[in-house]
């Protein structure tokens, strides 16, 4: 029988541990502790892509670093340019 108890125990433990460490990821969630919190670009000017042109090319002619030409334009995939396609040169990250 007191072997039952220290299994009984042992369970319940392991339970009340789990759902502590279920709840304070769920709080840490809630309240966005560690977490940081993704700014939206704002662009304020945009220009059609050339044939020929890619990111590299159009953040120079725009006098742009790439890491900022991307961050304003973060849904572009400057492998799969097109011509016609809006990219912005002029924003905020």
């Amino acid at each position: 029988m007191a072997e039952g108890n220290k299994i009984a125990t042992s369970l319940i433990l392991v339970f009340m541990l789990s759902l502590l460490i279920f709840a304070s990821i769920a709080e840490s969630r809630i309240l966005g502790v560690g977490t940081k919190a993704k700014s939206t670009p704002e662009c304020d000017t945009v220009v059609g892509v050339e044939s020929g042109d890619t990111c590299f090319d159009i953040a120079q002619k725009f006098q742009l670093t790439t890491d900022f030409f991307n961050s304003i334009n973060p849904n572009i995939d400057c492998n799969e340019l097109f011509v016609g396609q809006w990219v912005c040169v002029d924003g905020t990250a």
